[in-house]
């Protein structure tokens, strides 16, 4: 019992530590980035932004990648975490990740596409501006499947959260939060589908709902897992 024990609350905190770097990664990506090269604007700005920023540029590109990978650890551990709570949830989580992985693949390869368009390694019989336009067109197109990808990313947290509820060695309140975490999500999603110019102001909203991740992320990290609420059933099995 005291070995399985130790076995939950190290599995907790691996899940934490990975949900870490994680999310650092990922604010990487989705803030630090975007703060630095602008793409936002017409076609001629974006190519002077990423030109003159391509190492950053490339460095965003293998940060996905680092992401994704991390990301595809940390499920399995979650997978091992919660396998006993509930198999139909944990695998529902674990498709759920996993099915955004090739997307993800993809739209990096828009990004490295439109930096080659930039530099003229390929298409350097187009004109500069036909260039740059096309090259534009692809970090739309990329721009576009992250919205998307914002719903799977909601998603997720719906059987991520009903483990944690279920799981009786984490609080209720972790699984409530994420759950209405994946809600925000959604809605966020959708707002900037059908609705993109209400995206920012549903953004401010959301914030307090969207911190769920967090919380589950240091709860993981710093208490782990309340092992004593665990029955010997449950613990021997992880």
């Amino acid at each position: 019992m005291e070995i399985d024990s130790r076995s939950l609350n190290n599995t907790a905190r691996l899940a934490g530590l990975l949900y870490l770097v994680w999310i650092v990664t990922g604010l990487f990506s989705m803030f630090y980035i975007p703060s630095q090269i602008n793409v936002r604007d017409d076609a001629v700005t974006a190519a002077q932004s990423i030109l003159s920023h391509e190492f950053l540029f490339r460095t965003g590109i293998l940060n996905d990648l680092i992401n994704s990978s991390i990301w595809v650890f940390l499920v399995l551990v979650l997978y091992r975490l919660f396998r006993s709570v509930n198999e139909r949830q944990v695998k529902l989580l674990f498709a759920m990740v996993i099915a955004q992985i090739p997307v993800i693949i993809i739209l990096d390869a828009f990004n490295i596409t439109s930096l080659m368009i930039l530099k003229g390694e390929v298409l350097n019989t187009f004109e500069l501006g036909q260039r740059q336009d096309l090259a534009l067109f692809f970090l739309r197109m990329t721009d576009y499947g992250v919205l998307a990808l914002e719903m799977y990313w909601g998603l997720w947290l719906f059987p991520l959260g009903i483990l944690v509820y279920e799981s009786g060695f984490l609080p209720r309140f972790l699984g409530v939060w994420l759950i209405i975490n994946g809600f925000a999500l959604l809605v966020l999603s959708f707002t900037a589908l059908l609705l993109p110019e209400y995206k920012d102001l549903i953004f401010t909203i959301a914030v307090p709902a969207m911190l769920g991740e967090l919380a589950f992320m240091l709860w993981l990290l710093i208490k782990g897992a309340k092992v004593h609420s665990v029955n010997g059933d449950a613990l021997a099995q992880i």
